[in-house]
């Protein structure tokens, strides 16, 4: 899991020493991508080639042990982390793999960290065989993270024309909750400033009121039906087979 900077060590291990219910009340973006890895590698057949591209700690890798996966990444994100499990160190703009390589590929809250986002998806279309499927997450609104390896941010537009000009179709663009579940998620963070000198006397309220209020304002996400203020988006996606073209499979 990605973190904003202002996010210490010690808050990492608080949160996710939460009970689990609670953990995803809190981090539900979080939770959401989570819950998409799982279904994605759910339906993935026995034996599929999957590419984590940028897989960090290989956080994923469990729910793909009934494949072949193979990790890669660049390996300068946080500096806490064990890069060890990696299959490999790569530029995600230049895969060393053979075209048509993998029947499926995962790019989880990576391309806000690319420097050329459209080069890596083009990369990730020419290592997927056709037909095969790519599941993304990307953020809109969410705090600068792994800096200063944090570059952009991303629209449900702006995601569907980089899909579309690397050539892949059948898109499908789902939001991370609306306007309330971002607002519940920036009073939350805004805790994390209470702290330090005499801020320690506010940090009590500050928990109990901004806690509930992010916890519970989620529930008015029904108001915002078109979801473009979002804390980010998961998309699906697939390469055409041979012979058809992306316009004609996206939806």
């Amino acid at each position: 899991m990605t973190w904003p900077n202002e996010i210490r060590p010690w808050h990492r291990r608080i949160v996710n020493r939460l009970p689990r219910r609670l953990h995803r009340l809190i981090l539900r973006f979080e939770a959401m991508i989570e819950d998409r890895v799982a279904d994605f590698a759910r339906s993935l057949p026995a034996g599929t080639r999957v590419l984590d591209a940028g897989a960090g700690e290989c956080r994923y890798a469990r729910e793909f042990s009934h494949c072949r996966y193979v990790a890669v990444d660049l390996a300068v994100g946080d500096a806490d982390w064990d890069y060890s499990r990696l299959d490999g160190v790569a530029d995600l703009a230049r895969l060393p793999f053979r075209d048509g390589s993998f029947g499926a590929a995962i790019n989880i809250v990576v391309l806000e960290h690319v420097r050329d986002p459209g080069a890596v998806l083009e990369e990730l279309s020419r290592v997927l065989a056709p037909g095969a499927r790519l599941l993304l997450a990307a953020p809109q609104e969410w705090g600068v993270h792994q800096a200063p390896h944090d570059y952009f941010r991303y629209t449900r537009s702006g995601l569907q024309w980089l899909l579309e000009r690397a050539g892949f179709g059948d898109i499908e663009i789902e939001a991370g909750g609306g306007f309330f579940t971002l607002l519940g998620r920036r009073l939350l963070d805004s805790i994390l400033y209470f702290q330090g000198g005499w801020r320690w006397l506010l940090f009590l309220p500050a928990a109990a009121v901004c806690g509930v209020s992010g916890v519970l304002l989620p529930m008015l996400d029904f108001l915002d039906p078109t979801r473009n203020t979002t804390l980010g988006y998961v998309c699906t996606a697939r390469k055409p087979e041979l012979g058809i073209t992306p316009m004609e499979t996206i939806r």
